[in-house]
């Protein structure tokens, strides 16, 4: 028969008791994290949210509590004896409730691991509150590499909250949103909930639908941003708007990116871009305090083009060096392929230098030409600087799995060109831009991992600015919106806008239009993103035609907007900063999963709630819906 609570109430959590309240009675409450029988002397870890407490259950201590009663108290025999009798029942997960006696540990004893290490309580009261089945993994493990499987620790997922980790990720989520809402409420923003049942207004990438009952055949949207309607506030004269929003979007998924997601949404009226990135620094220095980081005053900025030219990536880790290094005017005579016909198609030619690094074997250089392979690169060349060569080996067949074998004194190259040096790694990929930049941007990062080339204890931020106000689609043959159809372009760059809109000759002339639109990077993630945006009918109307968007379907989707826009639009710009990467870097954790109470695996699914799910087919029918097979 298990105990009740009755009146007893707890007095400290487990995680707070230190040697200063020696001689204290307390009543804890919590878990059996650990149980260890010594015959007459059993130790108990109790747990709760705020730590553990080393519970002790001593057979001769209640031996003497019962001498010292037994005259005035018979029944104090049983009574002890039963608390022994529990002790030795206890398992793992067992949530009970201890009564007991707060003493010092012997100087041998003291857990240094432990906040509560130098004390200990001995038990002079147990109530067993709930008994627990076997568990289907071990919360606490030694490294990570000991953990039970993701999807195990997911479909359990209310086990998987209680390891200590989790437990502090989950908390320090709580207090960077407490410290968001200190910073906006500080400078007189005001909080506002936009709906989470939208019309379907696409932004890039899939809506979540969710279909109508009272409206048969008509759909609502969940938000992937609240990006239309928190302009719409700034129309309604607010001024400053923020939210810490959910949003949904239905896209393939990756570690650092889930199919619903928290953001603080941010807009100003009357801001530029100067005007935003005050807030954003203000922000992120406000709520890295957390963790005792002092972010600089003003973060460093990059073009998105110089990310591009020299980290391959819109969002660069700063923390180690390698960058890349530009070979295509210094090869452009070349007649070694595949660099001249890279070369006459438009691509490029580009290397990184991996310091130290010449020693690397054939497998390590055949996985680094696996991995580039995953970003499109056609193949990796390289070159090892200082190996030594056997008296019978010529130079060119060092490497006969690399075509630069074939490039005239190779080391002489490197070393003028690229500032090599002996016993160096030379790495290059040659192909089209873009994919020489994924390739070779990815590979910069992952040789940094391997090689464990990133100072865990860094925080280097970044703005990376003017990012291209179009993509180009190869399917489609249009352009697409590079942030969304509302980011205005560059003032610079507004004659070069309207002349590629209007003549249809130059219409290439879109992917050379920048937006002022802006991302704060911190650490390789992108932690927030935002744009001044479009104010005035006639540029909005004017990118919706180079959107492809005919003024009938831009009212079909957009109509309430365009028509608020007609009555007074102040200039407004903003960002959203997502709450879930920024808690990752936190709590240094490469996996967003870890800073999520309910998350969903890489396939959207909830294992633990075994959704998505089928639905009764009654529901179908008030819905007006049928499935396909």
């Amino acid at each position: 028969m298990l105990d009740n609570l009755g009146n007893l109430e707890r007095s400290h959590t487990c995680g707070e008791l230190r040697a200063a309240n020696v001689g204290e009675q307390v009543v804890l409450m919590g878990w059996v994290a650990n149980r260890r029988d010594f015959g007459n002397l059993i130790f108990v870890d109790l747990r709760d949210r705020d730590g553990i407490t080393q519970v002790v259950f001593e057979l001769m201590a209640f031996t003497e509590m019962v001498q010292e009663t037994l005259i005035s108290a018979d029944g104090q025999i049983e009574f002890f004896t039963e608390i022994y009798d529990k002790a030795e029942s206890l398992r793992n997960e067992f949530v009970i409730a201890v009564s007991g006696t707060i003493v010092a540990r012997k100087e041998n004893s003291v857990n240094a691991k432990l906040k509560t290490g130098s004390i200990e309580v001995i038990a002079t009261e147990l109530r067993i509150l709930n008994d627990a089945k076997t568990l289907p993994f071990e919360l606490e493990v030694a490294g990570l590499q000991n953990l039970a499987s993701e999807d195990t620790r997911l479909k359990y997922r209310y086990l998987d909250l209680r390891r200590s980790q989790l437990q502090n990720n989950i908390r320090m989520r709580s207090k960077a949103v407490t410290r968001i809402r200190e910073f906006m409420d500080a400078l007189d923003f005001v909080e506002i909930e936009t709906p989470i049942l939208l019309k379907s207004t696409p932004e890039g990438a899939r809506d979540f639908i969710v279909p109508s009952r009272i409206h048969t055949g008509k759909f609502f949207a969940l938000p992937q941003s609240p990006q239309i309607l928190k302009q719409i506030t700034m129309i309604a004269g607010f001024d400053k708007y923020y939210q810490i929003a959910r949003c949904f979007r239905d896209e393939d998924l990756r570690a650092d990116r889930q199919p619903e997601f928290t953001q603080l949404d941010v807009e100003m009226s009357f801001a530029n871009q100067e005007t935003v990135y005050r807030i954003i620094e203000g922000f992120f220095r406000h709520v890295f305090k957390l963790i005792d980081v002092e972010l600089p005053e003003q973060f460093p900025r990059m073009t998105y083009a110089e990310a591009l030219r020299r980290f391959g990536s819109d969002k660069p880790d700063l923390r180690f060096e390698m960058e890349l290094q530009d070979l295509s005017e210094t090869l452009k005579d070349t007649d070694l392929e595949p660099f001249k016909s890279v070369l006459k198609n438009g691509g490029e030619i580009k290397a990184i230098v991996v310091k130290g690094k010449a020693d690397y074997s054939r497998k390590q250089t055949d996985d680094l030409q696996e991995f580039v392979k995953i970003y499109g690169a056609g193949g990796l060349g390289w070159m090892k600087l200082g190996v030594p060569i056997k008296a019978n080996f010529k130079a060119e067949n060092l490497f006969p799995n690399s075509y630069l074998t074939d490039l005239p004194n190779f080391r002489e190259f490197a070393k003028k060109h690229l500032s090599a040096e002996e016993g160096d790694l030379v790495l290059i990929v040659a192909g089209k831009k873009s994919v020489v930049a994924a390739s070779l941007g990815a590979l910069r990062v992952e040789i940094a991992r391997r090689e464990n080339l990133i100072d865990k204890n860094a925080y280097k931020p970044l703005l990376v600015t003017e990012f291209p106000m179009f993509e180009y689609n190869d399917q489609t043959g249009n352009y697409d919106a590079a942030h969304h159809p509302f980011t205005s372009p560059m003032d610079e760059d507004l004659e070069t806008f309207k002349r590629a809109i209007e003549n249809e000759s130059e219409r290439d002339l879109l992917g050379q239009v920048r937006a002022k639109a802006y991302d704060a990077v911190i650490n390789g993630y992108e932690c927030a993103g935002g744009s001044i945006r479009i104010h005035q009918k006639e540029i909005q109307a004017l990118n919706f035609k180079a959107l492809g968007l005919s003024i009938e379907k831009a009212r079909e989707r957009f109509g309430f907007f365009l028509d608020a826009l007609e009555f007074g639009t102040p200039p407004h710009g903003g960002f959203a900063a997502g709450i879930e990467r920024t808690c990752m870097i936190l709590c240094g954790t490469e996996n967003i999963r870890d800073v999520m109470a309910f998350p969903k695996t890489a396939s959207a699914q909830d294992l633990m709630m075994d959704s998505p799910g089928a639905v009764d087919n009654s529901q179908l029918n008030e819905l007006g819906i049928k499935i396909v097979e």
